[in-house]
Order: C-alpha cells, then structure tokens, then sequence
C-alpha cells in the first residue's frame, strides 16, 4: 500500500504480487501492449516500478471494456480493479508480477497519446540517435529507467559512506577562472566584464585545494564536470565526478578509504570487492598491457623479444634497438590459421595506432610456419621467438619494434582487439590499482613537458633533484583504480608547499609572473599554512555504465550528448540573437 503521496492510485503496478490477491487496487500509467482476444482485452500497463496485466472482460465491467477497445499504446490510464492469480497456465515468469492480473472494473483515460517513433519495450533495435531526439520516451524503456535508478542508488551510497567517514558534501563554483588543466575550457562571456570570460570547471581541483587550507579536513562533492574535448563511448562535455580530499594523509589513507568507500558502492549494486586490492607500477602496466588502464581478466601480455632480435639479419628489429627502442611480441592462441586478410586487419590496426609495421609469424595447426619475415630468421632465432612467446601449433605471434612507449601502446591496442576477434571470455569485475606514475609528459607537438596528471601533483620528494635535470624520471604519488579496463578514479598527493609548487610550474614552461598570473590565489593560499592533503575522484558516468552492464555512458545518463556534443531533442548548441550578443560584447564573424 502506498503512503498518502500517490493520492491519484493506491498501488504501485510492480508491487503486485502473490500476496495480493484479492486486493482492490487502483493502479495508474501508461499503455504498453494491447491484446484483443475478441471476448476479452489485455492491457499491460506500465509505471515506474514495473509492469502488470490488467484484463478487461465485458461481465465485469461493460464500461471498461468498451474503453479499452479504444485506448492504445502510450495512452495515460487509471485502472480500478480486483487483484487475481492468472488461470493455470498463463503465468509469465519474465514479468515480477507474472503470477497475477488485474480484473478491471472501472477505468479512465487521463490522456491520449501520439503513435511513439519507436517500441517502448526492452532490447528495441532502433538506432541511437532515434532514442535520443526522443530521450523522454526512451526513458519509459525499462533499462533506460534501472539504469537510472541504479545511478541513484549508488550515488546515495557515495553520500551515506562518505558521511560515515566525516566528509562534508561542499559546493564549489560553476563559473569559475581558466586555468590550463590539460582540456579545452568551456568558457563564458561575462556581460558586467565585457572582454572577460568565465570558465566551466574541468574539475574541483583548485577549490577542493583551497577547501583544506581553509580547515575543512575531509571533503566531498557530486560535482559536474565541463571539458571541450573529443568525445567516445565513454566521454561526454559534462560529466559527474564523485570528488573526495582529506587533510593530513598519506598515499596510503586515501587508498584504504577509497577501498572502503568501493566496497560499499559495489555491493549496493549487487557485486562484491574483495579488499585490500592488487597493485601494479605505472610502468609494469605498460610494460605487461601497452596500457595504464589494464584490463586483467584476461592475459595475452605483452612479452619482451628484444633478446631474440639483438643480433638478427632482421634489419627492423635490430635497428630500433640500436637506438634504444624496444621489440615487443603477443601470442595469439588458435590463431596460426588465420586468413592472410584477417591478419592485414590487424595490421591496419597497428598503422593507426602509430605503429611502422606488425611483424607476424603463424603457426598452422599441421606445424606450418608462413611468414613474409620467416626468411630473415634462423632455426634459432625462430625457436627463441616461439620459445620466448610461447607460441605451439595454431597459434599466430604478433610483433613490433619501435620506440618503447609506442611499442608498447600499439601492441596495447592489438591486445584489445584479439581479446574480441578470439572471443575471450571477459566476466565479472577486476580491480586494480596502478600507482607510480611519472610526473611530467613530454609533448612532441609543443616539445615541451607537461603535466602527467595535474601541475599539483606531489612528485617523489626523495627523487625531487630530478626535477630540473631529468624531469622524465621523476615519479609521482598518482593512483588510479583502473576496472575492466576502465579507470574509475583517479587522485594524487597534492604539493602543499608554495616554494615547491611554483618550481613545478616553472618546468611546464611557465614563468614565475605567468605561473602568478594564472595561479597566483593558490600560491597565496599555500602560503597561509596549507597542510598535506591528498584526494581521488571517481567517475560516476563511466563507474555507473560497469555496473549496469552498458556499453557507453549514454546509457546511464538521462539527457546525453552524441558524439559530436549535440542534442538532437533540444537542438543545442544552437545560434543565439544579436541581442544576445551584443548583451555580452560579442559577434560572429
């Protein structure tokens, strides 16, 4: 029985059960399908909680049927009835309500509707951007909704296990300054500052920050995320941090804590976490992977063949490693018979991840080695390569030597791509922590170094001459808890003293009067007594899509973007009038 809320109905349709019948009930929703029987009428309606059948039959109510010859799909309807089991025979174990029906004796429209554009029913194969220009009917669809609810239901968790551990949820400004954090900015025209602008916060970095040097100690915030970027399957303009900082920590507090907090977030959502989770290097993850996000519930790890090659007639493979690049091989199983075509797919595969070439070598089933490389080989040489990747009969082995990082990455993505084209089996969730990772980047297209995480990552004070002389060696405390595949958050020990915090600014380029200039109210702060502090921040969107199963972030929000940032239900982005413009000191050329 509902509470005094839902004045319009008494019961909710998927609380029907068993154990009801015999009830009166009133029940409201929509129209899903309809079935005329000739003598008698179903009608499966629908509401938030779930779907029951209400059966029309002219004894009972001759008013309710003739409604019900006219009523169709979509239509909003309220329904009075008796709560009965179905006749022997008729139950349907796909619905919770399955063993009953609704015996209709009074019913009402409460509104019509237009024929949908498309099924409101589950597993419907209508294209994306259909569902999304009408989103407010794709929500109808039951996973649309669960996954909803499931975002709801692990949100909460967030705020109850956060709250349990003395976090206190702050809001942190929308319209805030730019500041360069490794994204495009959204900005804003400021119409009181004309020729200034605003900036949609990437992240609560700088305010969380500022948050422990003003004494809060344990924070918190669902906080809305804003980043002109390229976008994916798990990429959008907005997007949900969960975002987390504590005072007076170490690395190890905010991994415990963030255990804790997982633990309870996964088993709200039906799964379990075993703790203390598995940890690997930044580098041991690329070196394994080709990736500092692995995927681990499967293996086809990346194998070092360097000593195989080092004296080889094999030009390609010798010559990147006399420079001080890396040769590194995959064994795929059961793929020696693979056809020439499927083999070059890959190796396309590798051209556009960056890649000169993918060496390869089959194995066929009946022993046969066919390689256009084979004749480079000697019979050691190609027992070392098999020995080295384990490759036996069947199997084909995949190569590349280049430069370390790109050897590694590209083979990274091949890795992916066997797991799918071999049909490996990939269930339940794994994991991980990957922490180490160095502190600076170094950027090709603008030669020089940017920051691996954030600029006010704590690099390894123990390393911290290498900061002037060799910045790609320094390491940083940055951890990320990487699962399937995904990274689900990602956090760091923060610089807390001033004097350090403007050296790091000073090798990314940045002047002592730029560094001030765009950052200048941190550094000030910083000078005011800033404790150790440390954080993480979990991204909601992609953590929600993992647990409901989902292929993309699209699917667990309710209103997303396409892949190129626009909405096909409300048209936006979308031009503005010149008044508006001219409000904010602007026109289009």
């Amino acid at each position: 029985m509902l509470d005094a809320r839902y004045s319009i109905r008494s019961h909710m349709a998927g609380s029907l059960t068993a154990a009801s019948v015999g009830e009166d009930v009133i029940v409201a929703g929509w129209v899903g399908k309809r079935r005329d029987h000739g003598g008698l009428i179903f009608v499966d309606l629908r509401d938030g909680t779930g779907i029951v059948q209400c059966t029309f039959d002219p004894e009972d109510s001759r008013d309710a049927f003739v409604l019900a010859e006219r009523i169709r799909p979509e239509w909003v309807v309220k329904l009075e009835g008796t709560v009965r089991r179905r006749p022997a025979g008729t139950d349907n174990p796909n619905m919770a309500t399955g063993e009953v029906e609704i015996i209709v004796r009074s019913a009402e429209v409460l509104n019509t509707a237009e024929t949908p554009p498309f099924e409101i029913e589950a597993g419907i194969d209508t294209d994306e951007l259909t569902r999304l220009r009408w989103r407010y009917l794709d929500i109808r669809r039951p996973e649309v909704r669960e996954a909803l609810v499931l975002r709801d239901r692990v949100t909460q968790r967030f705020r109850k296990a956060l709250e349990h551990r003395g976090f206190v949820e702050v809001e942190t400004p929308i319209l805030t300054k730019s500041t360069p954090e490794g994204a495009r900015d959204f900005i804003v025209p400021s119409r009181l500052n004309p020729g200034k602008f605003y900036a949609l916060p990437q992240s609560p970095q700088l305010f969380k920050q500022l948050l422990m040097i003003g004494g809060m100690e344990r924070y918190y915030q669902i906080a809305r995320c804003f980043r002109d970027e390229d976008l994916r399957a798990d990429r959008q303009p907005e997007f949900t941090q969960v975002d987390i900082e504590m005072s007076f920590v170490g690395q190890e507090d905010v991994l415990a804590m963030t255990e804790g907090v997982m633990h309870e977030v996964m088993r709200e959502a039906g799964h379990d976490l075993v703790t203390p989770l598995p940890r690997i290097t930044y580098g041991e993850a690329m070196e394994r992977f080709g990736t500092d996000r692995p995927d681990t519930r499967f293996g086809l790890e990346l194998v070092d063949v360097a000593a195989v090659f080092a004296s080889s007639e094999f030009k390609v493979f010798a010559g990147a490693l006399s420079s001080g690049g890396a040769s590194k091989g995959i064994c795929a199983k059961g793929a020696g018979d693979w056809s020439r075509g499927r083999i070059d797919a890959l190796n396309q595969v590798a051209l556009d991840a960056g890649a000169k070439g993918l060496a390869w070598v089959a194995v066929t089933s009946d022993g046969d080695v066919k390689s256009p490389i084979a004749k480079f080989f000697t019979e050691d040489e190609m027992s070392a390569l098999r020995a080295a990747l384990g490759v036996d009969d069947g199997d084909l082995a995949l190569m590349v030597a280049d430069a370390r990082p790109v050897a590694n990455e590209v083979l990274g993505v091949i890795r992916l791509r066997l797991a799918d084209e071999l049909e490996v089996e990939r269930h339940g969730f794994c994991a991980l922590w990957v922490v180490d990772f160095p502190m600076f980047t170094w950027d090709d297209e603008e030669e020089r170094w940017t920051a691996t995480h954030h600029p006010f990552t704590l690099p390894f004070l123990d390393d911290i001459d290498a900061l002037d002389e060799r910045p790609g060696e320094l390491l940083a405390h940055t951890y990320d808890l990487v699962i399937n595949g995904y990274e689900i958050a990602g956090g760091t020990l923060r610089i807390h003293d001033p004097e350090l915090q403007l050296r790091v600014l000073n090798r990314l380029g940045l002047s002592t009067e730029e560094a001030k200039a765009q950052f200048g109210f941190l550094l000030d702060a910083l000078g005011f007594g800033a404790p150790p502090h440390g954080g993480i921040a979990f991204g909601l969107d992609r953590l929600v899509m993992l647990l409901a199963g989902a292929h993309s972030i699209r699917d667990v929000i309710a209103f997303p973007k396409t892949s190129s940032g626009s909405d096909p239900m409300t048209q936006a982005p979308d031009a503005v009038s010149p008044r508006q413009l001219k409000d904010v000191h602007l026109r289009v050329d």
